[in-house]
């Protein structure tokens, strides 16, 4: 079994920064591609970052510029850098890894999500 529990999020102010975590436990062989997710009251969840394992990230445009995502994975943890947070980055955020374990094959698991609001 796979744990990918996230660090806490919290209330921010517009212009603010904030790192998310997400760690992986559990039954690891090696983590592939990693993903944070974020979903807004009323919306539908949308991909906001990605990383493959040979390093390359990829963005939504709306977080282009001002989102990172960040790996190590000698401590199966996934970091998301946000700069100059937005009032329309209040989102709960999720993290989402495909795990390759030693017992189960290959396996896409989430986080449970993290609240960050942002005020103005």
């Amino acid at each position: 079994q796979v744990q990918l529990p996230e660090s806490r999020g919290g209330l921010v102010q517009a212009g603010e920064s904030l790192r998310l975590s997400c760690s992986g436990s559990g039954d690891i062989f090696k983590i592939r591609i990693v993903s944070w997710y974020r979903q807004a009251p009323g919306k539908q969840r949308e991909l906001v970052a990605s990383l493959t394992e040979a390093g390359i990230a990829d963005y939504a445009d709306s977080v282009k510029g001002r989102f990172t995502i960040a790996e190590n994975y000698a401590e199966n943890t996934v970091f998301l850098n946000i700069n100059s947070l937005k009032p329309e980055d209040t989102a709960v955020y999720y993290c989402n890894a495909n795990i390759e374990t030693f017992t189960q094959g290959s396996n896409d698991y989430w986080g449970q999500g993290t609240q960050v609001t942002v005020s103005s």
